[in-house]
């Protein structure tokens, strides 16, 4: 197995690992505040949920960069490209950091945003679209890596 392989490898794993460990820290928090509603009030049980689902997301976006990566190496094909030179491994590792860094910082902020949104929902649970919007914004940096590593990944020439 070459270097270039294995950085490209390296990218993939940190996609899912640094943009899933944002989410699992997101989601727990958000899960957290969403108990404590629901255990006040049962009825909100629908609303905290989705609030507390919006960080995972970053996750399943790191994952989905990764299963490209995986296909465009050949790992998924049964065929990988073992030989890859260094500066093609390179670019393949740096093609799936956006989404790593991005996907972490992103599904912290989000959890903490759907923490005080779930608090909006447990005064106000009226005001539930209006609390969709402040978690829904750290989405759009999400989507915007998302689309950078997927971008990177594609138009790299193996």
């Amino acid at each position: 197995m070459s270097l270039g392989f294995a950085l490209a490898l390296i990218g993939a794993a940190l996609a899912t690992a640094l943009a899933g460990s944002g989410s699992a820290w997101g989601v727990g928090v958000a899960g957290q505040a969403a108990a404590g509603v629901v255990s006040e009030d049962p009825g909100q049980f629908a609303k905290v949920l989705i609030l507390q689902l919006l960080p995972g997301t970053q996750g399943i976006y790191g994952l989905l960069v990764t299963f490209i990566t995986l296909s465009k190496i050949g790992l998924l094909s049964g065929s990988p490209a073992t030989s890859m030179d260094l500066g093609t491994g390179l670019a393949v590792f740096a093609a799936c950091l956006p989404i790593a860094i991005v996907g972490l910082i992103s599904a912290y902020h989000q959890g903490r945003t759907s923490v005080a949104s779930i608090g909006l929902v447990a005064k106000n649970p009226d005001q539930f679209g209006k609390a969709m919007l402040f978690p829904a914004m750290v989405e759009t940096y999400a989507i915007l890596s998302l689309l950078v590593s997927i971008l990177a990944i594609s138009n790299i020439s193996l």
